[in-house]
């Protein structure tokens, strides 16, 4: 008889999470090593994911620290490499980092720089896909394939609405639209040509997060949704272990949507 519960254990697993120690991605890291993988921080606070994976293993979970600049183009091959080479195996890749430039705000249409959109489109979107790229061919050498999960949001699925920014000093960004964009669409091209070698490729959409924002903001977004209320990273973080899991054996290509109704609407 199926142990339906059991789909969702990752035992004898090694999963990677770029930017491990982001709001969503702290999350992501608990959820995904208490599902019994070796989870594995990529990101590059060396003190702050030592603390993290200490305090999982002291929680009786496995989680080892490695430090990995996602923004570093030139050596993301060779880090994946690595990794996939000390560990043996890469079964799970999870990418939640947010890497952008300091002029991140003023990207505008009407005042941001071809400087500005060019590099967060190499810093976010570039990284992301060459990432994704070294870590399926790393499992294309695994006889059991493995699961890739790259963060888009509902920002790269629909323009974005600017009546949630009134009362706020906050505005739209070309550089995030463009980006998301590319990235759900990137999953899906990898999801077709991957998928002989028994690897998933999905996307999570999430919609707006609460991060302690402009509580004028807040309330203008959370009255959009049908849930009327902003999401939380560990809404956000079940999703990725359903994604991560056996659970999911027949999903790829996918995007999922978790934004409380907001593209509902």
């Amino acid at each position: 008889m199926t142990s339906y519960l059991d789909k969702f254990r990752l035992n004898n697993k090694v999963a990677c999470v770029v930017g491990g120690l982001g709001l969503i991605g702290t999350e992501i890291t608990k959820a995904i090593s208490d599902a019994g993988a070796k989870t594995l921080i990529l990101d590059i606070d060396e003190e702050k994911g030592n603390k993290l994976a200490e305090k999982i293993t002291n929680d009786g979970h496995c989680a080892e620290f490695v430090q990995f600049d996602a923004t570093d183009l030139e050596k993301i091959s060779v880090n994946i490499k690595k990794i996939y080479k000390d560990y043996s195996s890469i079964d799970i890749f999870v990418n939640c980092s947010y890497p952008k430039t300091e002029g991140w705000g003023n990207s505008s249409f009407n005042e941001i720089t071809l400087d500005s959109f060019r590099k967060n489109i190499d810093l976010h979107m570039n990284s992301y896909i060459w990432s994704a790229r070294e870590a399926a061919e790393s499992m294309s050498r695994q006889d059991n394939g493995g699961s890739i999960i790259l963060l888009g949001s509902i920002y790269g699925l629909l323009g974005q609405d600017l009546t949630v920014y009134e009362g706020t000093n906050m505005e739209e960004n070309m550089s995030y639209a463009a980006i998301k964009g590319g990235i759900i669409n990137l999953v899906r091209q990898m999801a077709s040509y991957y998928g002989k070698y028994n690897i998933r490729v999905n996307t999570i959409c999430p919609g707006g997060i609460f991060n302690n924002q402009d509580p004028i903001f807040v309330k203008n977004y959370s009255k959009k949704t049908p849930l009327k209320q902003m999401g939380k990273p560990d809404e956000i973080a079940s999703v990725a272990l359903f994604l991560a899991s056996e659970a999911s054996s027949y999903i790829t290509g996918s995007t999922l949507v978790v934004d409380g109704g907001w593209s509902a609407i």
